[in-house]
């Protein structure tokens, strides 16, 4: 098991998180949401603590504790104030490693996430994200929604959940990462003692990459906007044209001086929200553009997005363009490492994906390094229109977004 640590001298909390490198793809398809169900599972007591008492515990000294699952992986994380980190390091080690898994537990949890999966069918502007990857990636596990199915949540059982635990949960999976005030030798026999029955090697086998196509889903509802998504191809995580696409994404829609956002909504009105992001991971990735509009402009929507990807493919970058994109890209990356959680998340995340630290010094010269034709070589192989990929949710037939 990987033990990571960024001591932050200046600050006077600490963020911990236990790392499993397991997330939505790994599942098989009748256990769809298993890995976020399990996040939900963990803090539901043990038989040194119960539910409550873990909440009170950590409460009791001004501390946070949650967890989230991603595609690829799931994190139990607390944030306490220094002093306080071996008591965070033997909550999250006792949830982590004993959790009772009642399955009366576990029939109260699912009606929590089947409530969770009905919140996000009732929000079409998060709802619209997971129709997007279906729709590009088709069957693929990594498409799936990290939430699971109804169907699939409703069938979970005790020995599903112990199951994909003992498949994934094991040190060779695990990365522990904290920062902020702490010492890392300390840190590392507190995490020795706290999980020293933690062991075995985990069984898993990794699905090919997806392969992507320029879908168009259209789902018709009744609702004041039509929630749209557009995108295509990224690249993986670790891809050495990863900062060139940051570059984009930050030019494309990425902030309030972006040429999507300034053309769209400051220029001409057409939407409150519009927004590009860039999704990688292990073997894929996805540059995805959203915009929320009134039903009649949404033709208009697309037509505008799409010429302002063209624009970029097609005409030569603006050396001076280039370097703002850099500027702020690099401003945001130092302003968003100011706390101990996004410190900790960092470690994590570079460890996952590349097997060794990333320091800040070098990432910003990975930004820099970035050249005009690198940059223009990028946008001509991303932004291709026939790439593009189309999801709706709102008021408004298939054939107004295709004309």
């Amino acid at each position: 098991m990987v033990v990571l640590s960024e001591q932050m001298p200046a600050v006077k909390s600490a963020s911990i998180g236990v790392w499993v490198r397991v997330g939505s793809r790994d599942e098989a398809e009748e256990m769809a949401g298993i890995s976020h169900f399990i996040e939900h599972m963990l803090f539901k007591g043990t038989p040194r603590r119960s539910a409550q008492e873990i909440a009170r515990t950590i409460d009791a000294v001004g501390g946070t504790l949650d967890a989230f699952t991603s595609r690829e992986s799931t994190c139990f994380f607390a944030k306490v104030l220094g002093e306080h980190l071996p008591l965070a390091i033997d909550i999250l080690a006792d949830t982590f490693l004993h959790s009772s898994l009642d399955p009366k537990d576990i029939e109260r949890e699912q009606q929590v996430v089947l409530q969770e999966i009905k919140m996000v069918e009732d929000t079409p502007d998060d709802l619209v994200h997971d129709l997007f990857a279906e729709a590009i990636w088709s069957d693929h596990p990594v498409a799936r929604p990290i939430l699971g199915r109804k169907e699939t949540v409703r069938r979970f059982t005790q020995d599903d959940v112990r199951c994909h635990m003992g498949r994934f949960y094991r040190p060779d999976r695990t990365v522990v990462t904290a920062a902020g005030d702490l010492e890392h030798e300390r840190l590392v026999d507190l995490v020795m003692r706290t999980f020293d029955n933690f062991e075995g090697r985990s069984v898993h086998a990794d699905p090919p990459p997806p392969s992507s196509k320029a879908a168009v889903r259209v789902e018709e509802r009744d609702t004041a906007q039509l929630h749209l998504c557009l995108g295509m191809d990224g690249l993986p995580f670790a891809h050495r044209d990863r900062y060139a696409l940051y570059l984009l994404n930050a030019m494309l829609g990425g902030s309030m001086s972006s040429r999507l956002f300034q053309e769209i909504r400051e220029k001409r009105g057409l939407a409150y929200s519009i927004y590009s992001y860039q999704a990688s991971y292990r073997d894929c990735g996805l540059l995805v553009i959203y915009a929320g509009t009134d039903p009649e402009s949404s033709g208009l929507v697309v037509d505008l997005i799409r010429a302002e990807c063209a624009r970029l493919r097609n005409q030569p970058i603006d050396p001076s363009d280039l370097q703002r994109a850099k500027d702020q890209l690099k401003g945001g990356l130092l302003l968003g490492l100011e706390g101990t959680s996004s410190r900790m998340t960092r470690l994590a995340k570079t460890e996952i994906y590349f097997e060794r630290t990333y320091g800040l010094d070098e990432i910003i010269a990975g930004i820099d390094s970035v050249s005009t034709d690198q940059f223009e070589s990028l946008m001509r192989r991303v932004l291709r229109d026939e790439a593009f990929a189309i999801t709706s949710i709102g008021p408004v037939p298939q054939a107004a977004l295709l004309s």
